[in-house]
Protein backbone atom coordinates (compact mmCIF):
# COMPACT_ATOMS: atom_id res chain seq x y z
CA UNK A 1 0.00 0.00 0.00
CA UNK A 2 0.86 3.31 -0.35
CA UNK A 3 1.50 5.64 2.26
CA UNK A 4 0.21 8.74 1.10
CA UNK A 5 -16.59 7.14 28.27
CA UNK A 6 -20.08 8.95 29.24
CA UNK A 7 -23.21 7.72 28.67
CA UNK A 8 -24.83 8.21 25.25
CA UNK A 9 -26.90 10.87 26.64
CA UNK A 10 -24.25 12.89 27.35
CA UNK A 11 -22.10 12.42 24.05
CA UNK A 12 -23.17 11.22 20.70
CA UNK A 13 -22.03 13.92 18.27
CA UNK A 14 -22.97 14.16 14.42
CA UNK A 15 -21.43 15.35 11.19
CA UNK A 16 -24.96 15.65 9.14
CA UNK A 17 -24.12 18.95 8.77
CA UNK A 18 -20.90 19.04 7.29
CA UNK A 19 -21.39 18.87 3.89
CA UNK A 20 -24.19 22.06 4.40
CA UNK A 21 -20.98 23.81 5.70
CA UNK A 22 -19.15 23.33 2.68
CA UNK A 23 -21.83 24.35 0.61
CA UNK A 24 -22.51 27.32 3.00
CA UNK A 25 -18.80 28.28 2.97
CA UNK A 26 -19.33 28.61 -1.12
CA UNK A 27 -22.25 31.17 -1.29
CA UNK A 28 -20.24 33.61 1.06
CA UNK A 29 -16.91 33.88 -0.41
CA UNK A 30 -18.64 36.16 -2.60
CA UNK A 31 -18.72 38.94 0.26
CA UNK A 32 -15.63 40.91 1.38
CA UNK A 33 -16.63 40.08 5.14
CA UNK A 34 -15.54 36.31 4.26
CA UNK A 35 -11.52 36.25 4.99
CA UNK A 36 -12.58 37.71 8.77
CA UNK A 37 -15.01 34.68 8.82
CA UNK A 38 -12.90 32.29 7.69
CA UNK A 39 -10.40 32.80 10.22
CA UNK A 40 -12.54 30.80 13.01
CA UNK A 41 -12.20 27.55 11.41
CA UNK A 42 -10.12 25.52 12.96
CA UNK A 43 -7.24 26.43 10.18
CA UNK A 44 -3.65 26.57 11.11
CA UNK A 45 -2.76 28.63 7.81
CA UNK A 46 -4.12 29.09 3.95
CA UNK A 47 -1.41 25.95 3.32
CA UNK A 48 -2.85 22.22 2.76
CA UNK A 49 -2.16 20.28 5.76
CA UNK A 50 -1.27 17.31 4.36
CA UNK A 51 -2.74 13.69 6.03
CA UNK A 52 -0.50 10.72 6.13
CA UNK A 53 -3.51 8.72 4.69
CA UNK A 54 -2.83 5.16 2.85
CA UNK A 55 -4.24 4.30 -0.35
CA UNK A 56 -4.24 0.62 -1.97
CA UNK A 57 -1.87 0.18 -5.06
CA UNK A 58 -3.12 1.81 -8.03
CA UNK A 59 -5.62 3.89 -6.82
CA UNK A 60 -4.10 6.96 -6.89
CA UNK A 61 -5.08 8.52 -9.84
CA UNK A 62 -7.16 6.16 -10.67
CA UNK A 63 -9.31 7.79 -13.93
CA UNK A 64 -12.48 6.93 -12.41
CA UNK A 65 -12.24 8.53 -8.92
CA UNK A 66 -10.28 11.35 -10.83
CA UNK A 67 -13.38 12.80 -11.57
CA UNK A 68 -14.87 12.92 -8.36
CA UNK A 69 -14.30 14.90 -5.20
CA UNK A 70 -14.11 12.53 -2.37
CA UNK A 71 -14.35 13.79 1.56
CA UNK A 72 -14.45 12.08 5.05
CA UNK A 73 -16.84 13.81 7.35
CA UNK A 74 -16.75 13.04 11.02
CA UNK A 75 -19.05 13.29 13.95
CA UNK A 76 -16.80 13.18 17.40
CA UNK A 77 -16.97 12.25 20.45
CA UNK A 78 -13.94 14.47 22.68
CA UNK A 79 -14.57 15.81 25.60
CA UNK A 80 -12.26 18.55 27.26
CA UNK A 81 -10.18 16.05 29.54
CA UNK A 82 -9.73 13.09 26.76
CA UNK A 83 -6.35 12.86 25.78
CA UNK A 84 -7.10 11.11 23.18
CA UNK A 85 -8.36 11.84 19.54
CA UNK A 86 -11.67 10.77 20.96
CA UNK A 87 -14.66 8.25 18.99
CA UNK A 88 -16.19 8.88 15.20
CA UNK A 89 -19.90 8.10 16.13
CA UNK A 90 -20.72 9.21 13.01
CA UNK A 91 -18.66 8.51 9.63
CA UNK A 92 -20.07 9.11 6.15
CA UNK A 93 -18.45 9.80 3.00
CA UNK A 94 -19.67 13.02 0.43
CA UNK A 95 -18.67 11.95 -3.08
CA UNK A 96 -18.99 15.15 -5.48
CA UNK A 97 -19.37 14.47 -8.99
CA UNK A 98 -16.88 17.07 -10.48
CA UNK A 99 -18.66 17.35 -13.48
CA UNK A 100 -22.61 16.88 -12.34
CA UNK A 101 -22.33 18.25 -9.15
CA UNK A 102 -24.02 15.81 -7.70
CA UNK A 103 -23.00 14.84 -4.01
CA UNK A 104 -24.09 11.61 -2.92
CA UNK A 105 -23.71 10.63 0.60
CA UNK A 106 -22.74 7.10 2.21
CA UNK A 107 -22.97 6.24 5.82
CA UNK A 108 -20.46 3.98 7.04
CA UNK A 109 -22.06 1.67 9.60
CA UNK A 110 -20.06 2.18 12.96
CA UNK A 111 -20.53 -1.20 13.85
CA UNK A 112 -18.93 -3.06 10.51
CA UNK A 113 -16.23 -4.97 11.12
CA UNK A 114 -12.89 -4.13 9.40
CA UNK A 115 -9.75 -4.05 9.75
CA UNK A 116 -8.79 -0.61 11.35
CA UNK A 117 -5.12 -1.07 12.10
CA UNK A 118 -2.12 -3.23 12.99
CA UNK A 119 0.17 -4.36 15.71
CA UNK A 120 3.67 -3.80 16.04
CA UNK A 121 4.52 -7.01 13.87
CA UNK A 122 2.53 -6.03 11.06
CA UNK A 123 -0.63 -8.00 11.60
CA UNK A 124 -4.04 -6.65 11.00
CA UNK A 125 -6.32 -5.59 14.25
CA UNK A 126 -9.99 -5.86 13.30
CA UNK A 127 -12.79 -4.06 15.28
CA UNK A 128 -15.75 -2.23 14.80
CA UNK A 129 -14.94 0.41 12.08
CA UNK A 130 -15.08 3.00 14.08
CA UNK A 131 -12.67 2.78 16.07
CA UNK A 132 -10.00 4.00 13.87
CA UNK A 133 -10.44 7.65 14.25
CA UNK A 134 -10.61 6.77 18.36
CA UNK A 135 -6.39 5.22 17.76
CA UNK A 136 -5.46 7.65 15.38
CA UNK A 137 -7.64 10.55 14.75
CA UNK A 138 -9.10 11.71 11.21
CA UNK A 139 -5.27 9.94 9.33
CA UNK A 140 -5.88 6.60 10.97
CA UNK A 141 -10.16 6.98 10.30
CA UNK A 142 -9.54 7.98 6.12
CA UNK A 143 -6.82 4.99 5.86
CA UNK A 144 -9.29 2.86 7.29
CA UNK A 145 -11.92 4.10 4.84
CA UNK A 146 -9.34 4.21 2.11
CA UNK A 147 -8.24 0.83 2.67
CA UNK A 148 -11.25 -0.86 2.97
CA UNK A 149 -13.00 0.49 0.66
CA UNK A 150 -10.60 1.10 -2.75
CA UNK A 151 -11.18 4.87 -1.73
CA UNK A 152 -9.04 8.00 -2.66
CA UNK A 153 -10.44 10.21 0.37
CA UNK A 154 -7.34 13.19 1.60
CA UNK A 155 -9.55 15.13 3.07
CA UNK A 156 -12.13 16.08 6.25
CA UNK A 157 -14.33 17.65 8.33
CA UNK A 158 -15.11 16.90 11.75
CA UNK A 159 -17.50 18.73 14.36
CA UNK A 160 -18.23 18.45 17.53
CA UNK A 161 -21.79 17.78 19.64
CA UNK A 162 -23.46 21.15 19.66
CA UNK A 163 -22.92 21.40 16.03
CA UNK A 164 -26.07 19.96 15.08
CA UNK A 165 -28.19 22.19 17.26
CA UNK A 166 -26.98 25.05 16.62
CA UNK A 167 -27.38 25.00 12.85
CA UNK A 168 -30.61 23.88 12.84
CA UNK A 169 -31.59 26.84 15.16
CA UNK A 170 -29.32 29.39 13.10
CA UNK A 171 -32.11 28.19 9.85
CA UNK A 172 -35.29 28.56 12.45
CA UNK A 173 -35.54 24.75 12.65
CA UNK A 174 -36.66 22.18 10.25
CA UNK A 175 -39.98 20.23 9.42
CA UNK A 176 -39.62 16.52 9.87
CA UNK A 177 -42.49 13.54 9.30
CA UNK A 178 -42.24 11.52 12.23
CA UNK A 179 -43.29 8.37 13.56
CA UNK A 180 -45.41 7.52 17.06
CA UNK A 181 -42.18 5.99 17.70
CA UNK A 182 -40.04 8.52 16.73
CA UNK A 183 -41.67 11.06 18.89
CA UNK A 184 -41.45 8.96 21.80
CA UNK A 185 -37.39 8.64 21.59
CA UNK A 186 -37.07 12.19 20.47
CA UNK A 187 -38.70 13.33 23.92
CA UNK A 188 -36.67 10.53 26.07
CA UNK A 189 -33.29 11.93 24.27
CA UNK A 190 -34.19 15.67 24.42
CA UNK A 191 -33.42 15.72 27.82
CA UNK A 192 -29.74 14.71 28.01
CA UNK A 193 -29.37 17.20 24.41
CA UNK A 194 -30.53 20.44 26.55
CA UNK A 195 -28.24 19.89 29.25
CA UNK A 196 -25.25 19.15 27.04
CA UNK A 197 -26.03 22.31 24.54
CA UNK A 198 -27.12 24.37 26.99
CA UNK A 199 -30.28 25.09 25.07
CA UNK A 200 -34.29 24.69 25.73
CA UNK A 201 -36.72 22.62 23.75
CA UNK A 202 -40.61 22.01 23.90
CA UNK A 203 -41.35 18.24 24.52
CA UNK A 204 -43.29 16.91 21.16
CA UNK A 205 -46.93 16.76 22.08
CA UNK A 206 -47.53 12.58 22.60
CA UNK A 207 -50.55 11.32 20.18
CA UNK A 208 -53.70 10.71 22.28
CA UNK A 209 -54.91 7.54 21.73
CA UNK A 210 -51.78 5.60 20.69
CA UNK A 211 -51.88 4.96 17.08
CA UNK A 212 -52.51 1.13 16.28
CA UNK A 213 -49.16 0.92 13.88
CA UNK A 214 -46.41 2.88 15.59
CA UNK A 215 -44.17 2.48 12.75
CA UNK A 216 -45.77 4.58 10.38
CA UNK A 217 -45.71 8.48 9.98
CA UNK A 218 -47.85 9.71 12.08
CA UNK A 219 -47.80 13.58 11.21
CA UNK A 220 -45.22 16.45 10.62
CA UNK A 221 -43.77 18.49 13.27
CA UNK A 222 -41.40 21.74 13.65
CA UNK A 223 -38.77 20.55 15.42
CA UNK A 224 -35.42 23.46 17.07
CA UNK A 225 -31.97 22.21 17.51
CA UNK A 226 -32.08 20.06 20.21
CA UNK A 227 -35.23 18.20 18.93
CA UNK A 228 -33.32 17.81 15.71
CA UNK A 229 -30.20 16.44 17.68
CA UNK A 230 -32.14 14.02 19.41
CA UNK A 231 -34.01 12.38 16.32
CA UNK A 232 -30.56 11.58 14.46
CA UNK A 233 -29.61 9.49 17.77
CA UNK A 234 -32.56 7.51 17.83
CA UNK A 235 -31.64 3.49 17.57
CA UNK A 236 -33.88 1.86 19.60
CA UNK A 237 -36.53 1.35 15.98
CA UNK A 238 -36.54 -1.74 14.61
CA UNK A 239 -34.19 -0.41 11.84
CA UNK A 240 -31.41 0.31 14.66
CA UNK A 241 -28.24 1.79 13.42
CA UNK A 242 -29.53 1.64 10.01
CA UNK A 243 -32.19 3.94 10.56
CA UNK A 244 -30.09 6.34 12.88
CA UNK A 245 -28.04 6.79 9.69
CA UNK A 246 -31.20 6.89 7.54
CA UNK A 247 -32.32 9.93 9.67
CA UNK A 248 -29.20 11.21 9.95
CA UNK A 249 -28.99 11.75 5.66
CA UNK A 250 -32.42 12.62 5.31
CA UNK A 251 -31.39 15.69 7.85
CA UNK A 252 -28.75 16.71 6.40
CA UNK A 253 -31.12 16.54 2.99
CA UNK A 254 -33.64 19.48 4.73
CA UNK A 255 -30.59 21.51 6.12
CA UNK A 256 -29.01 22.06 2.87
CA UNK A 257 -32.35 23.05 1.04
CA UNK A 258 -33.04 25.04 3.69
CA UNK A 259 -29.52 26.70 3.77
CA UNK A 260 -29.92 27.78 -0.09
CA UNK A 261 -33.22 29.49 0.53
CA UNK A 262 -32.01 31.29 3.80
CA UNK A 263 -30.35 35.18 3.51
CA UNK A 264 -27.00 36.15 3.61
CA UNK A 265 -27.65 37.63 6.89
CA UNK A 266 -28.95 34.13 8.22
CA UNK A 267 -25.69 31.95 6.80
CA UNK A 268 -23.25 34.68 8.07
CA UNK A 269 -25.08 34.01 11.13
CA UNK A 270 -24.30 30.40 10.53
CA UNK A 271 -20.54 31.22 10.23
CA UNK A 272 -20.29 33.39 13.04
CA UNK A 273 -22.00 30.26 15.47
CA UNK A 274 -21.03 26.95 14.16
CA UNK A 275 -16.93 27.74 12.34
CA UNK A 276 -15.40 27.41 15.38
CA UNK A 277 -16.71 23.77 16.16
CA UNK A 278 -15.36 22.92 12.67
CA UNK A 279 -12.22 20.96 11.83
CA UNK A 280 -11.28 20.15 8.59
CA UNK A 281 -7.87 19.77 6.46
CA UNK A 282 -8.88 22.21 3.81
CA UNK A 283 -6.96 24.95 3.54
CA UNK A 284 -9.01 28.50 2.79
CA UNK A 285 -8.26 28.68 -0.94
CA UNK A 286 -9.39 24.71 -1.47
CA UNK A 287 -12.51 25.86 0.61
CA UNK A 288 -12.72 28.76 -1.95
CA UNK A 289 -12.15 26.08 -5.02
CA UNK A 290 -14.75 23.74 -3.93
CA UNK A 291 -17.73 25.91 -2.60
CA UNK A 292 -17.15 27.93 -6.18
CA UNK A 293 -20.07 25.94 -7.71
CA UNK A 294 -22.15 26.39 -4.65
CA UNK A 295 -25.62 27.15 -6.85
CA UNK A 296 -25.02 23.96 -8.96
CA UNK A 297 -24.36 21.43 -6.01
CA UNK A 298 -27.58 19.23 -5.91
CA UNK A 299 -28.05 16.12 -3.65
CA UNK A 300 -28.38 12.80 -5.11
CA UNK A 301 -29.34 9.45 -3.56
CA UNK A 302 -27.82 8.55 -0.26
CA UNK A 303 -27.18 5.01 0.91
CA UNK A 304 -25.59 2.93 4.12
CA UNK A 305 -22.59 0.86 4.20
CA UNK A 306 -22.32 -2.45 3.79
CA UNK A 307 -25.41 -3.41 2.10
CA UNK A 308 -25.04 -6.73 2.75
CA UNK A 309 -24.55 -8.14 6.12
CA UNK A 310 -25.12 -10.15 9.13
CA UNK A 311 -25.66 -8.92 12.68
CA UNK A 312 -27.13 -9.81 15.89
CA UNK A 313 -24.88 -10.97 18.78
CA UNK A 314 -26.00 -15.00 18.98
CA UNK A 315 -24.13 -15.11 15.44
CA UNK A 316 -21.33 -12.12 15.21
CA UNK A 317 -19.71 -12.71 18.98
CA UNK A 318 -19.05 -16.07 18.40
CA UNK A 319 -17.07 -15.77 15.39
CA UNK A 320 -15.50 -12.21 16.27
CA UNK A 321 -15.99 -11.71 20.08
CA UNK A 322 -18.21 -8.86 18.85
CA UNK A 323 -21.07 -7.78 19.15
CA UNK A 324 -20.97 -6.30 15.26
CA UNK A 325 -22.28 -6.18 11.78
CA UNK A 326 -20.45 -8.33 9.54
CA UNK A 327 -19.89 -6.92 5.80
CA UNK A 328 -20.95 -10.23 3.50
CA UNK A 329 -18.87 -10.16 1.46
CA UNK A 330 -16.30 -7.31 1.87
CA UNK A 331 -15.61 -7.59 -2.01
CA UNK A 332 -19.41 -8.27 -2.94
CA UNK A 333 -19.64 -4.27 -0.61
CA UNK A 334 -16.69 -2.53 -1.91
CA UNK A 335 -18.27 -3.27 -5.94
CA UNK A 336 -21.91 -2.14 -4.60
CA UNK A 337 -20.38 1.17 -3.40
CA UNK A 338 -18.31 1.68 -6.45
CA UNK A 339 -21.41 1.23 -8.71
CA UNK A 340 -23.21 3.55 -6.80
CA UNK A 341 -20.83 6.32 -6.20
CA UNK A 342 -18.89 6.36 -9.88
CA UNK A 343 -21.47 4.33 -11.45
CA UNK A 344 -18.69 1.60 -11.92
CA UNK A 345 -20.99 -1.19 -12.83
CA UNK A 346 -18.04 -3.92 -13.90
CA UNK A 347 -15.25 -2.03 -10.41
CA UNK A 348 -12.91 -5.08 -9.70
CA UNK A 349 -11.77 -4.35 -6.25
CA UNK A 350 -7.79 -4.62 -5.30
CA UNK A 351 -6.23 -7.66 -3.90
CA UNK A 352 -6.07 -5.45 -1.07
CA UNK A 353 -10.15 -5.73 -0.39
CA UNK A 354 -10.13 -9.06 -1.69
CA UNK A 355 -7.76 -10.74 0.75
CA UNK A 356 -9.50 -8.90 3.88
CA UNK A 357 -12.31 -9.93 2.00
CA UNK A 358 -11.57 -13.49 2.19
CA UNK A 359 -10.13 -13.16 5.46
CA UNK A 360 -13.40 -12.02 7.62
CA UNK A 361 -15.34 -14.75 5.63
CA UNK A 362 -12.43 -17.12 6.49
CA UNK A 363 -12.59 -16.06 9.73
CA UNK A 364 -16.13 -15.65 10.54
CA UNK A 365 -17.71 -18.31 8.09
CA UNK A 366 -20.07 -15.71 5.93
CA UNK A 367 -18.74 -15.63 2.60
CA UNK A 368 -20.58 -15.59 -0.76
CA UNK A 369 -23.40 -17.94 0.68
CA UNK A 370 -24.02 -15.53 3.25
CA UNK A 371 -24.76 -12.65 0.75
CA UNK A 372 -28.00 -11.02 0.66
CA UNK A 373 -30.10 -11.81 -2.56
CA UNK A 374 -30.63 -8.83 -3.97
CA UNK A 375 -26.83 -8.65 -3.83
CA UNK A 376 -25.97 -11.82 -5.24
CA UNK A 377 -25.44 -10.18 -8.92
CA UNK A 378 -21.97 -8.78 -7.32
CA UNK A 379 -20.71 -11.84 -6.29
CA UNK A 380 -17.82 -13.10 -9.04
CA UNK A 381 -16.05 -15.59 -9.84
CA UNK A 382 -12.33 -15.31 -9.55
CA UNK A 383 -10.47 -16.59 -12.90
CA UNK A 384 -7.49 -15.58 -10.60
CA UNK A 385 -6.75 -16.23 -6.93
CA UNK A 386 -5.30 -13.65 -4.83
CA UNK A 387 -2.19 -13.90 -3.02
CA UNK A 388 -2.28 -16.21 -0.49
CA UNK A 389 -0.13 -14.12 1.91
CA UNK A 390 -2.46 -13.20 4.39
CA UNK A 391 0.14 -13.33 7.14
CA UNK A 392 -0.49 -9.76 7.79
CA UNK A 393 -4.34 -9.87 7.99
CA UNK A 394 -3.64 -11.98 11.26
CA UNK A 395 -5.45 -10.30 14.52
CA UNK A 396 -6.59 -11.59 18.17
CA UNK A 397 -10.42 -11.78 18.47
CA UNK A 398 -11.04 -8.55 20.72
CA UNK A 399 -13.64 -9.35 23.28
CA UNK A 400 -16.45 -6.34 24.14
CA UNK A 401 -14.57 -5.23 26.94
CA UNK A 402 -11.48 -4.54 24.81
CA UNK A 403 -13.46 -1.98 22.42
CA UNK A 404 -13.70 1.20 23.25
CA UNK A 405 -16.24 1.25 26.12
CA UNK A 406 -19.22 0.95 24.06
CA UNK A 407 -21.94 -1.49 25.26
CA UNK A 408 -24.20 -3.89 23.27
CA UNK A 409 -26.87 -0.87 23.62
CA UNK A 410 -24.76 1.95 22.09
CA UNK A 411 -23.80 3.38 25.00
CA UNK A 412 -20.63 4.71 25.42
CA UNK A 413 -18.92 4.85 29.43
CA UNK A 414 -15.87 5.81 30.20
CA UNK A 415 -13.31 2.95 31.65
CA UNK A 416 -13.22 2.96 35.69
CA UNK A 417 -16.55 5.30 35.70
Amino acid sequence: MKKKKRHIGRKILFGVEIVVLLLLVGALFVYAQINKKMDKLDMKDDEKQELQVQMNENISGNEVLSGYTNIALFGIDKRATDGGYGNSDTEMIASINNDTKEVRIVSLYRDTYMRVDEDSEGNGIYKKCNAAFNIGGPEKAISMMNTNLDLDIQDYVAVDFSAMSKIVDCLGGLDIPLTYQEIIHTNNYCKGTSEETGTSYDPIPIPDPKPENEAEIYGTYHLNGVQVTSYCRIRQTASMDMGRTERQRRVLGLLAEKAKKSSLTTLLNVLDEVFPMVQTSFSKSELIKLGSSILSYKFGETIGFPASYVMGPEVTKPVTGLDCLIPTTLEVNVRYLHEFLFASEAYEPSDTVKIRSDFVADKTGFGNTSVKEEWQRFVKERTEEVSDDTSGEESDIYTEEDYDGYSDDGSYEVDGE
